[in-house]
């Protein structure tokens, strides 16, 4: 049994890495960056457009949902998708970031950079 979850666990890590790193791709970086921890969330926060501080804002109780739940939205944004599929980013983000990476959505730009001259 032990094994079993094992081999689920290795499943899930090797399928959210291969996501990563095509997503990465896509948003023109290289795809390497998605293994590398704390960087990673860099370079995510910099395709959705968002400053590097926020990886700061991670870092505290609660308010890291709240950012994570952003963050979820302005992947999908970049990526031409809507709130629906953010909310299937952030339950079942096992699912829909393979999608994201190995879809035939193409990165539209970061999202809140748009929002931000949008204002």
């Amino acid at each position: 049994m032990n094994s079993v979850v094992w081999i689920i666990y290795v499943a899930v890590v090797v399928i959210f890495i291969a996501a990563f790193w095509k997503i990465f791709v896509k948003a023109g970086e290289e795809g390497w960056k998605a293994i590398i921890p704390i960087w990673n969330t860099l370079v995510l926060l910099k395709i959705i457009g968002r400053e590097w501080w926020w990886i700061l804002l991670m870092l505290i109780p609660i308010v890291n949902i709240v950012i994570w739940i952003i963050v979820a939205l302005d992947l999908a944004k970049s990526f031409g998708r809507g709130t629906g599929f953010a909310i299937g980013i952030i339950l079942l983000a096992f699912i829909f970031l393979p999608i994201l990476g190995f879809g035939s959505d193409t990165y539209r730009g970061p999202a809140a950079g748009a929002l931000a001259t949008a204002t």
